[in-house]
């Protein structure tokens, strides 16, 4: 009896520490795919702002309406003039942000230049 009950034991931590781990990989490719979907978000948005012509004292720029943005996700870029720019006098501080459900998955800022 003494033999199966350590033998039970033995079996519960061990399916206890198997169960714990495929949760912690579970959680890391979700957390992996959320990070996957906003890249590429980010970098099609981008490349949409880039394409647009420049808007002169623009405070944004709209997202590509081709864009499939799924559930849950939102995508915005906002306009700022750099530092030491008083005036849109050509250049500015475009900044992307991808967000799920509320919080900022990824943002990057980038330049836009009247050209």
């Amino acid at each position: 009896l003494v033999e199966m009950v350590v033998a039970l034991a033995i079996l519960g931590t061990v399916a206890v520490a198997f169960l714990s781990g495929l949760t912690t990989s579970s959680k890391a490719a979700n957390i992996a795919d959320q990070q996957v979907v906003a890249d590429s978000l980010l970098r099609s948005e981008i490349e949409y702002v880039k394409a647009r012509n420049y808007t002169y004292n623009a405070t944004s720029y709209p997202v590509d309406p081709t864009l499939s943005i799924p559930t849950g996700w939102t995508v915005n870029s906002t306009v700022s003039r750099p530092p030491g720019h008083a005036t849109d006098d050509g250049i500015q501080n475009v900044t992307v942000t991808v967000n799920l459900t509320g919080k900022v998955m990824l943002r990057k800022d980038i330049y836009k230049v009247a050209r």
